[in-house]
Order: C-alpha cells, then sequence, then structure tokens
C-alpha cells in the first residue's frame, strides 16, 4: 500500500491543482489512449473494415458510374460526377460508423466499463471527446479506402499535403459530431435496440438532405432550408473544396462543425450520468 506525502492533496484534487497547461497534457493523453484502443481493435480485427467497404464501393461503381454518363446531375464546370460524389460517399461513410457508436457505449454500461470510468477523476467531457475521436479513427480509415477506390476509378484528389490534412480533420470533426449525437441518444434511450432503430431511421434522411449527392440547388426549396441546418451538407462541401477544388466557403464549414461538435460533446457529456446510472 502506498501513501501520499505529508501535507499533499488527496489523489482526487491533486489534479485540480495542477497547471492549464499540465490539465490540458493530461486531457490529450487520455484522448490519445482512447484513440489507441480503437486502433488496437481495428489492428486484431479488420474484418470489419473490409465488410464496411463493400458499400462505399457499390456507390461509386454503380450510382457513381451510371450518373456520370447520363450526366443527370448538374457539377461544376470541369468536374466529372464520379469525382464529385467521392467526398460525399467518404461522409457518408463516417456517417454510417459514427451513428451507431452509441451501441458500444451502451455495452460498456453493460459490462460495468462505463461505472469504472465515470469514478475516475477524469472529467465526463473527456470521457465523450476521447470516444468521439476513437470513432474518427474508423472513419478515417474508411476515408482512405474510399479514396484508393475512388482513384482506381479514375478520379483526381489534390496533392497538396497541407489540404489532405485538412480533409482529414474535417472528416474526424464530422465522425465526431455525428458520434457524439448518437452517444446524447444513447443517454436517452438507454438501449441498444432502441438506439439501433433511431440510427436507421436518421440515417438515410439525413445523407439524402445533404449535398453528399447532388448540389442543394436543385433541391425543392423546403429541403434546401433542411440542407442548410444539416452539419453533412457542410462537411461534404468542406471536403470537395479541400479534395477537388470546388468553389465553398471553407471558414463557414469549419465553424459549423466545430460548433456542432462542441454543442453535441457537452450533450453527450450531461447525459451520460443518466446512462450510467441505468
Amino acid at each position: 500500500m502506498t501513501y501520499a506525502a505529508p501535507g499533499a492533496p488527496p489523489a482526487g484534487l491533486a489534479e485540480l491543482s495542477d497547471s492549464p497547461v499540465a490539465a490540458a497534457r493530461r486531457l490529450f493523453n487520455r484522448i490519445a489512449t482512447l484513440c489507441w484502443v480503437e486502433m488496437r481493435k481495428i489492428r486484431h480485427d479488420r474484418t470489419e473494415l473490409y465488410t464496411r467497404a463493400v458499400q462505399p464501393a457499390l456507390w461509386l461503381l454503380i450510382y457513381g458510374e451510371v450518373f456520370t454518363r447520363v450526366r443527370a446531375i448538374p457539377t461544376p464546370e470541369g468536374i466529372p460526377y464520379l469525382a464529385y460524389l467521392a467526398p460525399g460517399i467518404m461522409a457518408q461513410s463516417a456517417l454510417f460508423i459514427a451513428i451507431f457508436y452509441g451501441i458500444q457505449i451502451i455495452w460498456e454500461r453493460d459490462a460495468g466499463v462505463l461505472t469504472k470510468l465515470m469514478v475516475t477523476p477524469t472529467p465526463r467531457s473527456a470521457l465523450i471527446t476521447g470516444k468521439a475521436f476513437a470513432s474518427s479513427v474508423r472513419s478515417l480509415v474508411q476515408g482512405v479506402v474510399v479514396v484508393i477506390i475512388a482513384i482506381l476509378l479514375g478520379v483526381s484528389f489534390t496533392d497538396n499535403p497541407l489540404k489532405l490534412i485538412a480533409a482529414a480533420v474535417i472528416l474526424a470533426l464530422g465522425s465526431a459530431f455525428f458520434s457524439c449525437l448518437s452517444m446524447s441518444i444513447a443517454g436517452v434511450v438507454v438501449a441498444r435496440d432502441r438506439l439501433m432503430g433511431i440510427g436507421q431511421a436518421i440515417t438515410m434522411p439525413l445523407f439524402f438532405s445533404s449535398s453528399a449527392l447532388y448540389p442543394a440547388a436543385i433541391m425543392p426549396g423546403w429541403l434546401q432550408v433542411i440542407s442548410k441546418i444539416n452539419p453533412l451538407s457542410y462537411e461534404v462541401e468542406a471536403l470537395r473544396g479541400l479534395l477537388i477544388g470546388t468553389a465553398t466557403t471553407l471558414w463557414l464549414d469549419v465553424t459549423v462543425l466545430v460548433g456542432a461538435t462542441v454543442a453535441a460533446i457537452t450533450c453527450s457529456a450531461l447525459l451520460l450520468p443518466r446512462l450510467a446510472n441505468k
């Protein structure tokens, strides 16, 4: 058994007396640890990556190739539809992974893992942030798969490393938001089957009401309104601007994604005790 030095603050209060820099470093380390755990899961079981690659491949091979030939959807000058579609499918793949991430936190609750995490001095917001960006790891891997498939189909992306890094950040932010949305829903419904049903109910509306498949300009007016409040639209537009050079207001896209992610993390952190106590 170890004892604290005389006069030293208790272990739970010692962290509160740290400098802001030390607290930020500890927070980053905990987030990085949760991301590393996610990477180890992927390394030990790659089956999920292979099966998840089927859907984006079908979207690009069938939907993309057909609509490129019929030219039914208008795209910016000089950009084929397949290139226009690829960033949308990248965002879609990340959405489909993240929107069911709340199931994992319910499983951790049932296994008693969440209760153990809740009694540690780690802030709830740090736990949620770590889990959110752990889901982003899977989305980034999936994004690389989509890029490879698109390149094999003849799509040309930017070779600017700064833009590629920025695109990865945008994809991670989008995934973090939707995973937090999933964890917030988990905090409300507290049951896996209910979360699965809600996730399936909102995934396709989120996808089809965004600009992932077609420009917002050709949508009916009511759908354009929905598209403007759909964070997925801002993620797609940012990815297109960075990867294939379409016109976009990048600062607005980033602001919306950052604001939505911070709000989702806050909401998930507030609902976490409710989930843990069920």
